[in-house]
């Protein structure tokens, strides 16, 4: 009987993920994997989303995720006006226009705009992220935000009397080369 006992005991177990070296080479889960640290635009992404859901919850009533709409978005910005640090003269300011003023005022700082475009630009990233649904259907994508952030440039632009130009893009010049042998053949094509 005891030789019965010593049989059994000496058969393989049954399979045991620390038995068995397949088991060890199929990977963790990924709660289980070691993360590789978060990109600086990866880190404040999250941390811009997790503020927006705080001002969110802080709304009286409390709004969720699926509730708010780009009116709360402009809101959002406003309130954010508040911890800026861009001084915008005001019109009435004797500084108003004055690209280096030469003493301190009373204007308001706010939030460059700059900033606030960079901001939606990961909170329109973040919204899809987290199940927001169609790109179409972004609040952050609004026609009305890029009202409000062109608005906000030209203000602040006026207030420091520095106007704003966009940046042109230079031409590659394998492109106009292309372009000019594609208009060169088509030209020369009967139709």
């Amino acid at each position: 009987m005891s030789s019965d006992h010593r049989i059994s005991t000496t058969k393989d177990p049954p399979e045991h993920p620390s038995s068995s070296s397949s088991h060890q080479k199929q990977p963790l889960p990924p709660q289980l994997q070691p993360q590789q640290p978060l990109s600086r635009y990866e880190s404040q992404k999250r941390r811009d989303w997790n503020t927006f859901i705080q001002y969110l919850k802080s709304q009286n009533p409390p709004l969720l995720m699926s509730q708010f709409d780009y009116t709360h978005v402009l809101c959002f910005l406003r309130y954010l006006d508040q911890f800026g640090k861009t001084k915008v003269h005001q019109q009435a300011c004797v500084f108003f226009g004055q690209p280096d003023p030469p003493g301190p005022c009373t204007c308001p700082l706010k939030q460059a705009w700059g900033s606030l475009d960079a901001l939606i630009g990961r909170l329109r990233a973040a919204y899809e992220e987290h199940g927001g649904g169609s790109p179409d259907t972004n609040p952050f994508a609004n026609g009305s935000l890029r009202v409000h952030l062109r608005e906000v440039r030209e203000s602040q632009a006026k207030a420091r009397g520095i106007p704003y130009r966009k940046k042109k893009r230079r031409k590659i010049k394998n492109d106009a080369v292309v372009v000019k042998k594609d208009v060169a053949n088509s030209s020369s094509t009967p139709n």
